[in-house]
């Protein structure tokens, strides 16, 4: 078979020679590491494969024809109705704890793998599959015309061209019969509907977080937690809708991850209380979970005058305004002046800069472009007149070199020009003279 180049759908482009993909990790949805690949195959080994689909979609099959399977061999497994292709994506022994993770009973009824892609299963595939964007952007036309409040996102053809999975978003409860009438009516084929959130979309689609790095919930996130506003709240992040929300529109999966982390911590912390000092009242501002400071202002609304102090300074403030006593002022012997401090930490700056702050000026450049074009042009036409007129060069050269002896017999007795004096004469000051008009400018 020759070899050609595919793009499996979700996935980087690759070359595919004899049914098999030279890089099975070249795409990180859902990777799964095989840590046992090099486990020796026993009686006890499944013959059970993970094969992945389109994007984020995987099954389990049965390998019933002990085919000899690897990673990232192309298959044609068993589908209703007909047949499906897809990659395999895990064998040997880690499939029996992938399906555990799963929660897959390990003697449930599989669908069962047929056989490795011929050539004829490819042209199939590649045919049903290059309508698949075509299809979607019709199939958002149509149901804006049925006036039904749904998104399309995507559509996953079978391999054999026969049936085509739609997935779309909806916040309430769709009637989409009519939908799936017309569709099969227009496209002919069997129409399939799979509702999914809009964490399931971000990761079908897939991209790059603010992170930096692929999305979690395309490379290796399956159960989507609901975040609230209270977990950003006790890790004292800014409750900035656009800095919190990921690439979905809901709040980052990421803000769970450190939860945990978070009130462990927080529980070392002493309570919210304002503080009684002979300097006066003590307002709680905020807490520093990894410096282990408590921030108070002797204003209640303000952030002025704000003070760090540790957190066992502040259990021995609360202690002694128990015992009716007040500390002269907040910081302790041991705690050291904040601003004295050289912080190195991040600074939320974003607005205080303008964002064109970097680019060039575009009206100076053309006003230098115009001045130095007519100090150009300027300068040709005084070397065209000199080289029309070179007679009138050559005598003043000769004016030049010859000295003036009247000029110099005139100024023999006068003072030679004092360089430091002022060069330009004041402006005439007709105002003084008593018969001068200002006003009348013909007057002699």
């Amino acid at each position: 078979m020759k070899t050609e180049d595919y793009t499996l759908r979700g996935c980087a482009s690759q070359s595919i020679k004899d049914g098999a993909y030279c890089n099975p990790h070249s795409c990180n949805k859902l990777n799964v590491f095989n840590e046992l690949r090099n486990y020796p195959t026993t009686s006890n080994t499944p013959d059970i494969v993970e094969i992945r689909f389109k994007n984020t979609r995987k099954a389990f099959y049965k390998n019933v024809n002990k085919l000899i399977l690897k990673e990232g061999d192309m298959v044609a497994v068993e589908a209703s109705p007909g047949h499906d292709i897809g990659t395999v994506s895990l064998t040997g022994e880690l499939v029996r704890e992938q399906m555990r993770r799963k929660g897959v009973p390990f003697d449930s009824k599989l669908k069962i793998v047929y056989r490795k892609v011929k050539l004829t299963d490819i042209e199939k595939w590649e045919e049903a599959t290059s309508r698949e964007h075509k299809i979607m952007l019709e199939a958002r036309k149509i149901a804006k015309r049925l006036n039904l409040n749904m998104k399309i996102g995507d559509v996953e053809f079978q391999g054999d061209g026969t049936k085509a999975i739609f997935y779309y978003i909806s916040d309430k409860r769709v009637d989409f019969r009519e939908l799936i009438r017309v569709l099969a009516d227009e496209f002919g084929i069997r129409i399939e509907m799979r509702q999914i959130g809009a964490r399931q979309e971000a990761g079908i689609i897939g991209g790059i977080g603010s992170c930096g790095r692929e999305l979690c919930c395309s490379s290796w996130m399956t159960n989507f937690v609901s975040v609230s506003t209270d977990t950003a709240r006790e890790q004292q992040l800014s409750m900035n809708p656009q800095k919190l929300a990921g690439q979905c529109g809901k709040l980052k999966c990421c803000i769970n991850f450190e939860k945990e982390a978070y009130k462990d911590a927080i529980k070392e912390f002493p309570s919210k209380r304002s503080l009684e000092t002979e300097q006066g009242t003590a307002y709680f501002m905020k807490i520093d979970v990894f410096k282990s400071l408590v921030w108070y202002s002797f204003k209640r609304n303000g952030a002025e005058n704000v003070t760090a102090i540790s957190i066992e300074r502040v259990s021995e403030i609360i202690l002694l305004n128990k015992e009716g006593k007040k500390p002269e002022t907040l910081k302790g012997a041991d705690d050291m002046p904040v601003s004295n401090k050289v912080s190195f930490d991040y600074g939320d700056v974003v607005g205080q800069d303008s964002l064109t702050r970097f680019d060039k000026k575009k009206g100076r450049r053309k006003n230098n472009k115009r001045n130095s074009n007519k100090r150009r042009n300027h300068n040709k036409d005084n070397q065209n007149v000199k080289k029309q007129n070179p007679k009138n060069n050559s005598e003043k050269g000769d004016k030049k070199n010859k000295p003036n002896k009247s000029h110099n017999s005139e100024n023999k007795g006068k003072p030679k020009f004092n360089s430091k004096k002022r060069r330009f004469p004041k402006k005439k000051n007709n105002n003084n003279k008593p018969n001068s008009n200002p006003n009348n400018k013909n007057e002699k």
